[in-house]
């Protein structure tokens, strides 16, 4: 993830927490030549991911050092534990706090929920288990690097960088098989995924040769035979699309998803309904 993005997203919430008058009740009790030593500790067991956010968050402040204590991407069940150390004007660190907690407590229950989910999934399969569009607006590129963090990975970054077919659009080409060629013919150099209710709709995407098939709140009996139908192509052309699992996936549900033999599962939780992680901040003069 590029700085400049983290950057911008910061200068943002910055912004919005601190206006146009900055942090009022620090002016009022903390002396402008006070300094401080402020210590992050993750309370809560689970996967830390944002440390590059939070960093930015008490460099644009002013702070003077961020000091990283862990490694990140990683789970940890040891807590609770100091994550980072940051020194600096007291009154930069009480700015900074409150955004700085506020995106490392979203990004790493994102990576932690995403990691809980690759677990569930390849206890059973192999799956890969893909995060959605289903973001937070502004926050897309952060929310997908915690995904990644969190051993998931990432589906199309937004209408832009690929093409998939839903409901609504092929019903208005005429069908799936219909609106896979349309979109090969106007972009032959984009990825092509089309959503499948049924059978007969897997049947169409695979014969229009569509790179790949979104499974759509299907059962796992349907599954099952969606990943039957595209082994059976693959062995009469040599080629046929990947699948991808989709529709109401839950920690309960995403072992027997992936046990039926599908490429991806899909999962909008992982940044719509993911819990914040716990972790905190402790102040001291320095």
């Amino acid at each position: 993830m590029e700085q400049e993005t983290i950057a911008a997203v910061v200068a943002r919430a910055l912004a919005e927490d601190l206006g146009d008058e900055g942090d009022v009740t620090a002016q009022a009790v903390v002396p402008a030549g006070a300094r401080a030593r402020a210590r992050i500790l993750q309370k809560q067991p689970g996967v830390l991911f944002g440390l590059d956010a939070a960093a930015e968050a008490f460099a644009q402040c002013g702070a003077d050092n961020f000091d990283r204590l862990v490694v990140e991407s990683q789970w940890r069940s040891a807590v609770p534990v100091e994550v980072a150390v940051v020194t600096g004007p007291a009154r930069a660190l009480l700015a900074a706090e409150r955004t700085a907690l506020n995106l490392l407590c979203h990004l790493s229950g994102i990576a932690t929920l995403t990691a809980r989910y690759v677990e569930a999934a390849q206890a059973r399969g192999r799956a890969t288990v893909l995060d959605t569009r289903k973001t937070l607006p502004g926050l897309r590129a952060l929310e997908k690097a915690a995904v990644v963090a969190g051993g998931g990975a990432n589906h199309r970054m937004g209408l832009y960088d690929a093409i998939l077919i839903k409901e609504n659009h092929a019903a208005i080409a005429g069908g799936v098989g219909a609106a896979v060629r349309a979109c090969r013919a106007a972009r032959p150099d984009l990825p092509i995924e089309v959503e499948c209710r049924d059978a007969a709709e897997v049947a169409e995407g695979i014969a229009a040769e569509a790179d790949r098939l979104l499974l759509d709140n299907m059962t796992t009996d349907e599954l099952r035979a969606a990943v039957e139908a595209r082994d059976r192509a693959r062995g009469e052309t040599g080629r046929a699309p990947e699948l991808e699992a989709s529709g109401g996936v839950t920690l309960e549900t995403i072992g027997a998803i992936s046990a039926t033999g599908v490429d991806y599962v899909s999962v909008g939780a992982l940044t719509h309904s993911a819990p914040a992680l716990d972790l905190s901040m402790l102040l001291e003069p320095a």
